[in-house]
């Protein structure tokens, strides 16, 4: 599988959304992962008010939510498996896609709790900074690669 080593200025993807550290206040302990859908930004609390911003893709209108998860499993570049409902829609996708390239799930999937969502990586990083999924939180291949080796299994991913 490709390595990805950048992470700033890939072409079509507004600068803002680079990955970045930044001041941040919060309860949360180190470790927690804080997903601000309205901003299109996902912060990992490193304490010390401080965190690292990665710029992400939301769920599209119908699609969005909000809660708390765990990270009950982490995938390196995870095989797809569209939802039934996905499939309702989209009856032109694959039953199943292998880990790679070409797959939505990009380099990286860490799983929510029991639920379908997933904050993963993706093959169109040109769609991070808008409201395009069913649901998952998408992130640029280079992003969810350093997010996930950051993350351990169990870490709060709060959803705002």
């Amino acid at each position: 599988m490709p390595v990805y080593r950048r992470a700033t200025g890939a072409k079509g993807i507004d600068r803002k959304f680079d990955r970045k550290l930044v001041r941040y206040t919060s309860s949360d302990p180190a470790g927690t992962i804080i997903v601000d859908t309205g901003a299109r930004y996902l912060y990992l609390i490193q304490g010390n008010g401080t965190a690292v911003r990665y710029g992400i893709g939301v769920g599209k209108e119908g699609f969005q939510w909000s809660g708390s998860e765990r990270i009950a499993r982490k995938a390196e570049w995870p095989e797809w498996r569209p939802p039934t409902e996905m499939i309702q829609r989209r009856p032109d996708l694959p039953r199943v896609m292998a880990g790679g390239e070409d797959n939505p799930l990009g380099a990286r999937a860490l799983y929510l709790g029991n639920t379908l969502y997933r904050i993963h990586g993706s093959n169109e990083p040109e769609t991070i900074g808008q409201a395009v999924s069913s649901g998952c939180i998408r992130m640029r291949n280079p992003d969810v690669i350093d997010l996930y080796d950051r993350v351990k299994v169990g870490a709060l991913v709060r959803v705002i």
